[in-house]
């Protein structure tokens, strides 16, 4: 690789983004999309629980090998050769399981309540769980979009621990003042709190007295 290939490289905006087992995958895959056409370079990861629930939400059946699967999210989001890469949750040597190649900016969308205890307890057992961790320890940005209702204690416990450590807790919690008229408004309700949160422009939802020409 030349110098400047390595200096393009280095100056590309880059954040990781990790799917898990809850409710609302369609909150991350409208998010890809913003991502992908803001010019970013996504790190993306999913358990195996969250393919199913992609696979029982929206139909979107994916590759199980992660080579296969980044072969398959580009066609599918139109993204530039190399734009999105997808890790194995076993894949130690890629660039989010260490403070020196992580993304300064996480998102862990939908965020299970299993995922939430793993994160806030570091139990980094699998790739996303270190991947937060790295986010937690380099004092980095970290997003949960928490997708669970009712909320227990312990989840509770969970959010108040993340959040004292500067992990943000959003919710997946869509307003409706907005007056959406289809399911795909409050799918960009939240993912504009996302952006918002990630300093990313975007033009799915105005901020609060701002109005877009819809």
């Amino acid at each position: 690789m030349t110098q400047e290939a390595i200096m393009e490289s280095a100056e590309r905006k880059r954040i990781t983004l990790a799917m898990t087992g809850a409710s609302g995958v369609q909150y991350a895959w409208r998010l890809l999309e913003c991502l992908v056409a803001a010019d970013y370079d996504v790190f993306f990861m999913i358990s195996k629980a969250a393919q199913l629930v992609s696979a029982t939400e929206c139909d979107l059946q994916l590759p199980g090998k992660a080579r296969q699967m980044e072969g398959f999210l580009t066609d599918h989001f139109r993204a530039k050769s190399g734009q999105i890469r997808v890790f194995d949750q076993e894949q130690w040597m890629a660039p989010v399981a260490s403070g020196s190649g992580a993304p300064t900016q996480m998102v862990v969308c939908p965020a299970s309540t299993g995922s939430l205890s793993a994160i806030a307890t570091g139990a980094s057992n699998n790739l996303i769980e270190r991947a937060a961790d790295v986010a937690l320890k380099e004092r980095r940005q970290l997003i949960l979009v928490i997708r669970e209702t009712p909320l227990s204690e312990i989840h509770l416990e969970h959010m108040l621990k993340l959040t004292r450590m500067g992990a943000v807790i959003l919710p997946a919690s869509p307003g409706f003042y907005n007056q959406p008229e289809k399911i795909e408004d409050l799918f960009d309700f939240v993912v504009a709190r996302i952006l918002n949160q990630l300093g990313i422009q975007q033009k799915l939802m105005p901020r609060w007295g701002e109005s877009y020409i819809r």
